[in-house]
């Protein structure tokens, strides 16, 4: 058995040099180391005082904490990130090229980074509750990708967390993927499924020290629910009422994987509100707030995700029903959560967001004006693609209506028209399902469009007489172009009747 070093945060930071690769634990704010990454930005700070570089290669499982990326950015230590974020400061220093940005899915990260194509990584740097001498650890509030990144990490360094109880155990479903030819099955029939170990186990040697907190998780504040995403929630439980009406959902309601923010948190809600809608389980990769209340009033029967990404309060409810919500939650790696196969065999619904689609269904949701980075794509094309009903949700227009959701063409594309089946705004619902590309223009414009730019959408539809598709290329981008100049479409738009 191995004891292991204590040290402080900034003897942990001391370890880590200019141009390594460092793999961040966490999965959202969930799980993200508190400490190390404020001393490591401090470390930078001083040695930029003194004229000398310092910045890090950083991967992490999905965004994570703003102690992590905000911290890191502001101290400007980072020099490339894969494979997703959030972080105000760092999406600027993206978007101004002083950071290199490796946008992946969630799901097609891992095995590359298995076979070493990204390069080794240095350290993993991720939260425990506990670690026990014979290199198991039990993990906190997220699994991500930490499995794998502990596993081909050369030195790893722990944040043993106490505002995480040991009697977590029995929530994480540790199970790894082998690289082909040696990839086997993964045995899950339902969400409630559990195929792996409550522990992570490493090798104890890798383990150059614990650092001690006790610290919560900053938790996802999400908005107040608003009139527009109400409607789209609205919207989406009609959605699937009338395929339930129809005979397309199967003998049980499917389950659902919503992405993270606060439109999906209230779909989440009108979903399990809604009467008509039975109990259903989720799979997802994130865990919010209402998910949690829906457990609480047996309208959701379990959640499955790669981490919880819930308010403090909600967090502590988690912990202090620690019983019945062990029996209800388990968090997974993100290669099993994301997976293609698990995704396709459970016959998920996918319900993500888009920032802007265009009139043949093509989503993007990851660029401004196709060049200023949001966050990523993160798991939404995992899910699409592989869902059986696969849904986009976005409200109609943005920034007090100076953005048409729905454009001509997209000026950045993730997520093709292949992969949508259903456009949901506040207006209506367009199902792209077994139509083609006219049809779906018109029923998009028709059911999701803001009515001021209905007109200008149809006016661009009429202006190319040939081909399959009604593409214009003089004029396909004038509502971003129009958008940069002036910062509105407004010029587009006309008065509702």
């Amino acid at each position: 058995m191995r004891e292991y070093a204590v040290l402080s945060a900034e003897e942990a930071a001391a370890m880590v040099h200019h141009g390594q690769t460092i793999a961040m634990g966490g999965f959202t704010a969930a799980g993200s180391v508190k400490m190390i990454t404020r001393a490591l930005a401090e470390r930078a700070d001083r040695i930029h005082r003194q004229g000398d570089p310092f910045s890090l290669r950083i991967i992490s499982g999905a965004s994570t904490d703003p102690g992590v990326d905000d911290v890191l950015a502001n101290a400007e230590a980072i020099c490339y990130r894969m494979p997703y974020q959030t972080s105000i400061p760092l999406r600027r220093q993206i978007n101004e090229r002083r950071v290199e940005f490796v946008d992946t899915h969630l799901s097609s990260m891992m095995p590359p980074l298995k076979c070493g194509a990204f390069g080794p990584i240095d350290f993993a740097i991720f939260e425990a509750a506990a670690v026990y001498r014979d290199g198991s650890i039990l993990l906190t509030s997220a699994v991500g990708a930490v499995p794998t990144f502990a596993r081909l990490a050369k030195h790893v360094l722990i944040e043993v967390n106490a505002y995480h109880p040991e009697d977590l155990e029995g929530l994480h479903d540790i199970y790894e993927l082998g690289l082909p030819p040696h990839t086997r099955e993964i045995p899950i029939y339902r969400p409630s499924d559990r195929i792996g170990a409550t522990l992570m186990r490493i090798d104890p040697g890798k383990i150059c020290g614990i650092v001690h907190t006790n610290v919560p998780d900053v938790g996802n504040a999400m908005a107040p629910e608003d009139d527009v995403s109400r409607r789209i929630g609205e919207n989406i439980a009609q959605l699937l009422i009338d395929e339930m009406h129809f005979g397309r959902m199967g003998e049980t309601f499917l389950p659902i994987q919503a992405g993270v923010g606060n439109v999906s948190n209230a779909l989440m809600a009108a979903l399990y509100s809604n009467p008509c809608i039975p109990p259903f389980s989720m799979y997802s990769e994130i865990i919010q707030d209402t998910i949690i209340h829906g457990i609480d009033e047996e309208r959701i029967h379990f959640a499955s995700g790669a981490g919880l990404a819930v308010s403090p309060s909600v967090l502590q409810n988690i912990y202090k029903n620690l019983p019945k919500f062990l029996k209800k939650l388990t968090l997974r790696p993100q290669e099993i959560t994301n997976h293609p196969e698990v995704i396709r065999r459970l016959g998920v619904i996918g319900i993500n967001t888009a920032l802007e689609v265009d009139l043949w269904g093509n989503v993007n949701s990851t660029h401004v004006c196709g060049t200023q980075l949001m966050n990523g794509i993160g798991g939404s094309g995992d899910f699409s693609r592989n869902s059986f009903i696969s849904i986009f949700a976005t409200p109609s227009t943005a920034k007090s209506g100076n953005i048409s959701a729905i454009v001509p063409l997209c000026s950045h594309i993730d997520h093709t028209e292949h992969d949508t089946q259903f456009i949901v705004t506040e207006y209506g619902i367009a199902d792209l399902r077994g139509k083609g590309p006219m049809q779906r223009a018109k029923d998009i414009i028709g059911n999701c469009a803001h009515p001021r730019y209905r007109q200008a959408l149809l006016d661009y539809l009429s202006r190319q007489k040939l081909g399959r598709v009604a593409v214009c290329l003089e004029t396909g981008y004038d509502f971003q172009i129009c958008f940069q100049r002036e910062k509105t479409m407004g010029k587009f738009s006309v008065e509702e009747e």
